[in-house]
Formats: C-alpha cells, sequence, structure tokens
C-alpha cells in the first residue's frame, strides 16, 4: 500500500511529496487551507497560518473538514497538540459577529465567548471603537465598523460582519449576449460561480455575502464577473484601478458587453474628474494628498451613494485606500485579482477591510478546461564573466550585486536565440531595469514601452501589436498590470522586483488569454547562475508553483546551440 503524501508537523507546515502519484489531489486540497512556502524538487512545504484557516472558513469549509483532509493526507496520525492548535485557531473565526440590532438597527458586536467579551471590554486598542454596552453585546459606531475589524483581526479575531449594506442609488443595465462584434457572450461556470459565491444567497442583510476577493488568473475574465456582479446589485458603482489603461480597459469592456451608454460611465483621473452612475477611478488619484498632507479626493468615496466598489487588482490596493476602505463597511466591496499574495504582508487587511476569499479555482484547472492558455515555463540559467563575477562577489550593497547580475549582458544572446527560436510568437520581453530595456530595443530594434511613455503611445503600440503589425515588444513593469494584449503568447522575462511572487504571476498572466490555434504559451526567465538572482527565481515561483506550475530548469546552452529553433526544448513535467 502506498503511503499518504503528506508529513504534517506539529508547527503546522505541511511536507509534501512531489513523485507522489497523489501529489496533485494532495495539492489542490492543501490549497483551500494552506500557503506554499517552499518548492524544491523533491519536498513542497506548506504552512497553515491563521489567515489561511480563516479565508478556507469563510469559503464554507468547516475545522471538522480542515481536519478531515489533513488526516487524509498525513503520512502519520495527527498529534493531539497540533489538532488543538488548528481547532483553536480555525475556531476564531465566528466567534465575534457584528450585525443589527432588531430592536433599533444599531451597530451591535457580539461574542460566543465569555471570556473573550471580557477581554475586549478590557482593551484600550478596542474601547475607542465602541460606544457603550447593551447587555452582553458592544454598540458600535456605524463610522468605526471598518476601524473595530481591523483592529480585532490584527489581535487575532476575525469578525463575522452580519450586519448588512446600503442598496446605494440604483442603477440598471443588463449583459449582452453578443459582444458589440458579434460574438456569442455569456458567464463560463467558474464566473457564475463566483458571482454567486460573492453575492451570498438571497443577498439579504443577514448574509456574509457583498464582500470579498474572487481570485482568477488573467484572461479568466476577472472583469466579466465584476461585471456581472453590477448586473445583479443594479447600483451605482465606483471602480478602482490600478492606472489609466487599466480605467479605458474596463470602459471598453463595458461598452462592448453591456447596454450602458456612453454618458453614464465617468473617468475620475488625472486627466478628468466625472462623476457618472458607473465612476472608474484610479488610485493615484485617490491617494493624491495637497501639501497640509490631507487626501483631497476623499469625497469622491463618501459623498456619493455607492451601492458597490470594485478593486481591481486588490493585491495592489495602495496602504491609504485602507483608511478610506475602513469608512466604507457599509458599502459592498469587491476585490479582484490573480492572486491574493502581497509583499507588505497586508493580507490580513484585505481580508478585515475588503473581504475574505469567496472564490478561486486553481490556474491548471482553468488551463485544462482551455479557458487559458497552456503555459511551458522554463528558467534559462547563463554564466557571469570573470570580471562581472569579480565586480559581484566584492560589491557590499545587495541591492547593487542583484543589479549586476540581473543586468549580465550575456542575456542578450540567449534572448536573441530565444527570438529566433519562436519566429511566428508573438513576444514580450519584460524587465525592471531600464537601461537594460534600452539597450535591448536598441540592438533587436524593438519598440519599448515605459513609464514615462505617454498614454497615447502605449495605445498606439498595443494596438499595432494587436493588429499583427507588430509582433515583439519590449516592456518595463508598466506590464505587470492591465496589459490586454490577448494575441501574446510569449513572454522572455530578463530582470525583475527581487523575489516578488506576485509580480511572477502577473507576467505569466500577460501570456495566459486563451489562443485561438494551439492554446499554447510560453514563458522564459533568464537568471545569472550561482547569484542571488537565482535564489530570487526561486521564490518568485511559489505562488505558480502552488497553481500546479513547473519550471524546467536548463543551462544557456540548450538555447544557444547552433540551430536552436530545429531543437525542441522538454516540456515542463507535470506538476
Amino acid at each position: 500500500m502506498t503511503p499518504s503524501p503528506c508529513i504534517v508537523q506539529s508547527d503546522l507546515s505541511v511536507l509534501l511529496e512531489v513523485d507522489h502519484p497523489d501529489f496533485e489531489k494532495a495539492r489542490e486540497g492543501l490549497s483551500r487551507f494552506a500557503e506554499l512556502v517552499k518548492s524544491p524538487e523533491r519536498i513542497h512545504t506548506y504552512r497553515i497560518t491563521p489567515l489561511s484557516l480563516w479565508n478556507a472558513m469563510a469559503a464554507g469549509l468547516s475545522k471538522e473538514d480542515i481536519l478531515a483532509s489533513l488526516e487524509a493526507l498525513s503520512r502519520y496520525s495527527l498529534g493531539s497538540n497540533l489538532k488543538t492548535d488548528i481547532l483553536e485557531q480555525a475556531g476564531r473565526y465566528g466567534k465575534l459577529i457584528l450585525e443589527r440590532d432588531p430592536q433599533d438597527q444599531a451597530l451591535v458586536l457580539r461574542s460566543s465567548d465569555p471570556m473573550l467579551s471580557l477581554r475586549l471590554g478590557k482593551s484600550e486598542t478596542i474601547q475607542s471603537c465602541f460606544r457603550g454596552r447593551r447587555g452582553d453585546a458592544f454598540l458600535v459606531d456605524d463610522l468605526e465598523r471598518g476601524r473595530l475589524k481591523h483592529r480585532l483581526i490584527k489581535l487575532g479575531y476575525p469578525v463575522r460582519d452580519l450586519a448588512g449594506y446600503t442598496p446605494g442609488h440604483p442603477f440598471s443595465f443588463t449583459l449582452r449576449q453578443q459582444d458589440r462584434s458579434g460574438q456569442a457572450f455569456g458567464l463560463r461556470p467558474y464566473q457564475s460561480h463566483s458571482v454567486e459565491a460573492f453575492l451570498g444567497p438571497a443577498m439579504s442583510a443577514k448574509e456574509e455575502g457583498g464582500n470579498g476577493v474572487v481570485a482568477l488568473p488573467c484572461g479568466a475574465g476577472k472583469t466579466v464577473v465584476g461585471m456581472a456582479v453590477m448586473e445583479r446589485l443594479a447600483c451605482h458603482t465606483l471602480i478602482l484601478a490600478a492606472n489609466i489603461t487599466a480605467l479605458r480597459q474596463w470602459r471598453k469592456e463595458l461598452l462592448d458587453k453591456t447596454d450602458i451608454p456612453a454618458q453614464s460611465i465617468g473617468e475620475y483621473s488625472g486627466e478628468k474628474k466625472e462623476i457618472k452612475p458607473v465612476t472608474l477611478a484610479t488610485y493615484q488619484v485617490v491617494t493624491y494628498t495637497s501639501s497640509d498632507g490631507s487626501f483631497i479626493h476623499f469625497p469622491l468615496f463618501n459623498n456619493e451613494d455607492w451601492g458597490l466598489i470594485i478593486y481591481d487588482e486588490v493585491h495592489m490596493l495602495p496602504a491609504p485606500v485602507f483608511q478610506f476602505t475602513a469608512s466604507l463597511q457599509s458599502r459592498r466591496r469587491l476585490g479582484l485579482t490573480g492572486t491574493l499574495i502581497r509583499e507588505d504582508g497586508k493580507e490580513d487587511d484585505v481580508f478585515s477591510l475588503i473581504g475574505p476569499k469567496r472564490f478561486d479555482m486553481p490556474w491548471k484547472t482553468l488551463e485544462a478546461a482551455g479557458w487559458v492558455a497552456q503555459a511551458q515555463c522554463f528558467e534559462i540559467r547563463i554564466p557571469m564573466s570573470d570580471d562581472l563575477m569579480l565586480a559581484y562577489v566584492t560589491e557590499p550593497q545587495d541591492q547593487k550585486r542583484f543589479r549586476i547580475a540581473a543586468e549580465n549582458p550575456a542575456k542578450m544572446d540567449v534572448i536573441e536565440a530565444l527570438l529566433q527560436r519562436h519566429p511566428e510568437e508573438k513576444i514580450l520581453i519584460i524587465g525592471q531595469y531600464l537601461n537594460q530595456l534600452k539597450l535591448v530595443a536598441q540592438r533587436l530594434e524593438i519598440p519599448i514601452l515605459t513609464g514615462s511613455s505617454s498614454s497615447s503611445l502605449r495605445e498606439e503600440r498595443y494596438r499595432e501589436f494587436r493588429q499583427g503589425r507588430l509582433g515583439r515588444l519590449v516592456v518595463s513593469s508598466i506590464a505587470n498590470v492591465a496589459l490586454d494584449l490577448p494575441e501574446a503568447s510569449c513572454a522572455i522575462q530578463i530582470s525583475g522586483r527581487f523575489g516578488s511572487r506576485q509580480e511572477e504571476a502577473q507576467r505569466l498572466g500577460r501570456i495566459l488569454r486563451p489562443k485561438k490555434d494551439s492554446n499554447i504559451a510560453y514563458f522564459y526567465t533568464i537568471v545569472s547562475a550561482a547569484t542571488e538572482e537565482q535564489s530570487y527565481a526561486r521564490h518568485r515561483q511559489l505562488f505558480l508553483a502552488e497553481q500546479g506550475y513547473q519550471y524546467t530548469i536548463l543551462p544557456a546552452q540548450a538555447i544557444l546551440s547552433p540551430e536552436p529553433a530545429s531543437q525542441p526544448l522538454p516540456e515542463p513535467a507535470a506538476a
């Protein structure tokens, strides 16, 4: 009898054997309530955290479900202390409930644990959020709803918010059955499921739906999910996004797939200040401050009767927006993202102020169904010259040392070889450092777009790429988000932001939109061997490994062979 694939340890870490026949099943099971922290070749390490347990509970799992799943996966029996830890941490979800008193609709916080109530009554941090007691419940001012939830999660106690929402000013529209080009349009099954998971049954005031995050990979139609939620709620909606390019993609999608008239969609950005039933705003403009440090555009949030606020790419939410969101808890809030990973560690802020993860689906599951492209991922390791390695090892500053490795000139030959290998693919060359990108663009005579490129130039280049008049494009980190180029089928990553898992996922997402023909996408990462860049690459790949992707590691010579185009590369092993 084959032993089970996992070893569950008393520190709530879980070791998963990659070569086990049940690896994929175990990986999908663990991802519901644990986070991947290491993914070397043979053993992947997961960790069960309070936040991972609370997200699982919010998604409908019980603490008994979690324990039963662990016991089924574990090679050895679970220790009593481990069971106690999981039951205690998971059990914290639901101990505190925020709701309306049926007598007068006052906002009250109730606890099922008398000792916890006593602790809260003595906590100076929490006391300032209360305005008195009513029996065994704490009275809460509506304006303190978000701040209270935020402070309680920092104490290790998430709040189930059942206090309901303002409906917002009515605004009805319908999704089209055909887009404006005449193509059939409708929600895919997983999109419908994500809408229902977010809204909750019947959308009643006592349900938990109406706040939270839907996580789907780039190309899987997160915007469509947002539009479907808007249609169901039929109210004035504020949509916040990372930049103007993203706003205008939202506008394009709304006009293409709904019957909303153009005059009902407003843009609130550095270029325009329009307030309409559907208003599109950038994070940058809403966090803009005056000379005295006050937020100039804060009234945009509170002076309008929004029934729904959509946070696009919620993993990028700037910290000041959390301050605004704390005062917006009476409005439904939908976060959309490819990954909930935040490199600043503020995932618990998203949980408490936007809401828990309501729906996600493994990227590989969507790939198997043909909803996103089949991605083949490669890491190409190149040597450094003796002179460059000497400069690298003698550089005392970490950032400068990393940059020396990232800007290794030997990467140029590999880039050229990859372009020869994929003459028919639409290729994005993506990097972090502008000097490096400019050298690549100049040597290969490829157009380049960076943060300093004007909006008009970006749109022109993107249009040329979509229309097939441009087959290759060099882009900086502006390509990490809101780059709608369905034709892109190959990405060559030449440098990145240290060990950013978020960035790795976003960059792969640029090429995941389904393709008309082979539906295969190629993702290459070029790193300098035996350097910190190689170490960071392993960390960058963690989230994608959790989703089921595996990188094939190749030496530079595998690409620089005499006739690279005639020698197919090995396909990544199934994860």
